[in-house]
């Protein structure tokens, strides 16, 4: 990653998390930098579209997730807990927030955040002037 990279810009917020009246869990999340933006992926077993919130507002991106607790069949083994998934992180200023794209696949939130223009990296051609 470049030295200016762009991932220790996002950084998480705690600042509903604490005043939630009902328990949350955190999903796992990574993070990856490209030229083009960040990439985040976030298990979030049991979460379908239909409960799945995503937004940003004044710079915070929300994952929140609401997950069934009625699961078909008689449990016989589980290690996942059956609780609302919520997370924040402060998004960086170069991020195009209008471009945000987010996937749910199995579980797997991937949430595509493009750099604007103005923050990719440019190569700025040379002329020979003679």
């Amino acid at each position: 990653m470049a030295a200016n990279s762009l991932t220790h810009d996002i950084t998480q917020s705690n600042k509903e998390e604490t005043r939630a009246p009902e328990r949350f869990l955190r999903p796992a999340v990574s993070i990856v930098e490209d030229e083009s933006g960040l990439l985040l992926t976030a298990d979030l077993p049991g979460a379908n579209k239909d409960g799945l919130d995503i937004n940003v507002d004044k710079g915070i991106l929300t994952i929140k997730a609401e997950v069934s607790r009625q699961q078909p069949g008689r449990p016989i083994y589980s290690e996942f807990e059956w609780a609302p998934y919520f997370r924040q992180f402060q998004m960086p200023d170069v991020i195009d927030q209008s471009k945000v794209r987010a996937e749910l696949n199995n579980g797997v939130l991937t949430l595509h955040l493009p750099k604007a223009e103005a923050a990719k990296p440019r190569k700025i051609e040379v002329q020979v002037v003679s």
